[in-house]
């Protein structure tokens, strides 16, 4: 059986919380403890939990796992949309971000719906 690690999508993520903490690194100091902070979070959270949710023993777990990254994901696709309204973020920093977002979205998609459709309990 393969571990976390192995999974395309936990791979982007973890891409993704590079580049937020690339990005956020960048901020205003008074962000510091603000935007920043909430930004690197829910990107954090979402490796964490397709990591957690690979780890449980059933595939519904899982499934609810990559349904919590994926409410993650939305936070963070928010939270740089906010950065790039308040110029913390170029156009371009924002897009490519939000790109890799739109990515591991798409993934997280497929991923739940093939934990859905295996009903071990």
């Amino acid at each position: 059986m393969q571990g976390h690690r192995d999974l395309k999508v936990w791979q982007k993520a973890m891409e993704l919380v590079t580049g937020i903490y690339s990005a956020t690194g960048k901020f205003p100091k008074h962000e510091l403890f603000a935007l920043s902070q909430q930004l690197r979070k829910a990107a954090v959270s979402i490796p964490s939990n397709l990591a957690e949710g690979h780890g449980r023993l059933y595939k519904r777990e899982f499934h609810q796992f990559v349904s919590n990254a994926r409410g993650s994901l939305c936070e963070v696709e928010t939270q740089l949309e906010i950065a790039r309204n308040l110029h913390y973020l170029s156009q371009a920093d924002a897009e490519s971000l939000l790109a890799k977002a739109s990515e591991i979205g798409r993934m997280l998609n497929g991923l739940r719906e093939w934990a859905a459709a295996r009903t071990d309990s």
